[in-house]
């Protein structure tokens, strides 16, 4: 315990300092070098040139996108309209284009059986369970067309069994999307769209080309489909969910024209699921009144959604990410000593020699 503070004081009043100690060894020097040049290639060529480390950077800008669809198509019973087969009409970045209907038509309020084909589902003296396409009535009734029964339900009738199938997709491929987008990026005060026209008159004629008509966000939707990879009539058949995704990414010490958006097209569900594969609405029906008698149009629509996905950076010249990444790439410079300085004390055979040169003590004065 008396040494004890001695020791400790001469501890604390001690500080070690490097000493240089020049090793002429050929594969350790080649080593070193070795190291040292993968560490400046690292941070030169990756993380400031790839990178861009001297960078402050904004993910994620603010968007907003109006969509409109335009074109007409006809099924085997009607001319249809942009009014018709675009859900939901107000334009935003999620919606739908019907390919394909199954349409029940004229269905009035009654009673009828609740399936019209040939199988029994109740004898006279079974009480009919719940089902699910209307009311039921308790009562057992021959099926249309048959002497075999089945139970009776209140419902719009006859029931969607019986609906006709009616392809949209004769002019879909022609449909022209505009999709008008708009960025933000607030940190850095920065906005554009993907819409530059001189003349007003411009989107009246254009078609978007990546190369020659960049800022013509008009999309023949053929073309959206092809560039997903996907067979339009197939895709019409059942119905899929195709995505526009919208990258911008800005450099903004650059000039603004530097700033440009990049397209890109795929289907976002999975096509090679058997249940409930493709993409179909929730039946809607459209009333009217035939002869005093209030009747309706049932509609089973299958169709093409399209979501409008946009993403993005921006990145400008910043002295705190510079300064830190210079800092860093100094000191990962010098693992190359430290790994050597282990190789040496550690693994090679004159190790004691080193170790003296290295580790050197000096008297109090």
């Amino acid at each position: 315990a008396a040494m004890g503070g001695p020791g400790c004081l001469r501890a604390l009043c001690s500080y070690s300092t490097a000493q240089v100690v020049l090793v002429r060894n050929r594969h350790l020097g080649t080593a070193y070098r070795a190291l040292q040049l993968l560490v400046l290639l690292y941070f030169v060529g990756y993380v400031f040139i790839i990178q861009k480390g001297y960078q402050e950077c904004e993910t994620s800008p603010e968007s907003s996108v109006i969509t409109k669809v335009k074109g007409v198509t006809e099924s085997p019973s009607k001319v249809w309209d942009v009014g018709e087969y675009v859900a939901p009409p107000e334009g935003g970045s999620t919606f739908s284009i019907l390919t394909r209907v199954e349409v029940s038509p004229a269905q009035t309020l009654e009673t009828c059986p609740e399936v019209s084909g040939q199988d029994p589902v109740c004898q006279e003296v079974q009480r009919c369970a719940s089902v699910l396409t209307g009311k039921k009535t308790g009562r057992c009734v021959p099926n249309a067309g048959g002497t075999k029964k089945s139970c009776e339900i209140l419902a719009w009738c006859p029931v969607d069994e019986e609906s006709v199938s009616e392809s949209l997709a004769k002019m879909a491929p022609q449909f022209t999307i505009l999709i008008k987008n708009s960025i933000h990026f607030p940190r850095f005060g920065f906005s554009k769209g993907n819409i530059q026209a001189a003349e007003s008159s411009y989107l009246k004629s254009c078609t978007f080309n990546a190369t020659s008509a960049l800022y013509c966000p008009i999309f023949k939707l053929g073309f959206i489909v092809e560039q997903a990879g996907e067979d339009f009539m197939e895709l019409a058949e059942k119905g899929g969910v195709i995505g526009v995704i919208i990258s911008w990414n800005c450099n903004l010490d650059l000039p603004d024209t530097e700033c440009n958006p990049h397209y890109s097209f795929r289907r976002l569900d999975p096509k090679s699921t058997l249940a409930s594969s493709g993409y179909n609405y929730s039946r809607f029906a459209k009333y009217y009144k035939w002869n005093g008698t209030h009747t309706r149009v049932l509609i089973k629509a299958y169709g093409i959604r399209i979501d409008v996905i946009v993403q993005g950076q921006a990145g400008k010249f910043s002295l705190i990410p510079t300064v830190i990444n210079v800092a860093t790439a100094l000191t990962s410079v010098g693992m190359g000593s430290f790994l050597c300085d282990w190789i040496l004390l550690s693994c090679m055979n004159k190790d004691q020699v080193y170790s003296r040169r290295k580790f050197e003590q000096v008297p109090p004065w």
